[in-house]
């Protein structure tokens, strides 16, 4: 019987394919790792709001560590087992930096808030690929930045889209010049990931298993991306999808076939079925 207990599966690029979409293939591994009362956790940028329709589609995926490692939550028992936040001071200042280069605002929490006329563009910051989800769950302000500042809150985390790579380094500058208490981590694109200090998915993959008094050795991560370093650092095992960045795969024990060909569902049957 295999050591692993547990697999945390990043979301884009490895548990979805370019259509955002779990495919056949990997949703048959998942329901057969739940039938062999395996745990299953996804580990991802997104929010609650953005993950409902996958969650929906296999019951027993019950742990999220989610908006990156700032929320640890279960699903079954609606209980948020971990949570860090964005102070609303630092995420006032944060979104004031953003206006100087334009960039598409939002907002990851309890909901997932956006501007108005910018999700109506969403394709000039290189994110019209999350179109249709968005149209599905997000809530539209029609100025944010006057829309928060009049009620603000804690928010778990804030992405920044940039409509190219030299519009985001002059935003990451910029919160470096400030030197604002904050995780940076580039995504998509142009893209800019931003977290409270000291989150990241690997932390949250350590509260997840202190939460089970599971140890970590016997866990497995999935993932593509730089913002899975950190998990992919702390789990027993450690797989990268075959699309995923050479840093990443270097980085790996484990190679799988890429998100369109089910690699997820090739780590789910040979180590954690195995």
């Amino acid at each position: 019987m295999s050591q692993y207990e547990l697999i945390a599966l990043d979301m884009d690029g490895t548990l979805l394919n370019s259509r955002k979409e779990i495919t056949p293939v990997t949703l048959e591994a998942l329901k057969r790792a739940v039938r062999a009362g395996k745990s299953i956790a996804l580990s991802t940028g997104r929010c609650r709001p953005e993950l409902t329709a996958y969650t929906s589609q296999v019951p027993g995926i019950r742990y999220l560590i989610c908006t990156s490692g700032a929320l640890v939550y279960d699903i079954w028992e609606q209980k948020e087992i971990y949570m860090r936040t964005l102070e609303p001071s630092l995420v006032k200042e944060l979104l004031e930096l953003s206006k100087k280069e334009g960039a598409m605002m939002h907002l990851l929490d309890r909901e997932s808030i956006v501007q108005t006329d910018q999700f109506e563009h969403m394709e000039r910051y290189g994110m019209g690929v999350y179109k249709p989800m968005y149209e599905r769950v997000v809530t539209a302000w029609d100025d944010l930045y006057e829309a928060y500042c009049a009620a603000p809150f804690p928010v778990e985390k804030v992405n920044f889209y940039h409509t190219d790579l030299e519009s985001r380094e002059r935003t990451k500058e910029r919160i470096r010049r400030a030197g604002l208490p904050v995780v940076m981590v580039n995504a998509e694109s142009s893209s800019l990931e931003i977290s409270a200090s000291g989150v990241d998915k690997g932390e949250g993959l350590r509260k997840l298993c202190e939460y089970l008094k599971l140890p970590l050795e016997r866990t497995i991560a999935v993932g593509d991306a730089d913002n899975d370093i950190t998990i992919l650092k702390t789990a027993g095992l450690s797989a990268a999808m075959g699309n995923a960045l050479p840093g990443i795969k270097a980085l790996a024990d484990v190679v799988a076939a890429d998100c369109e060909h089910d690699g997820c569902a090739e780590i789910i049957e040979n180590y954690l079925l195995a």
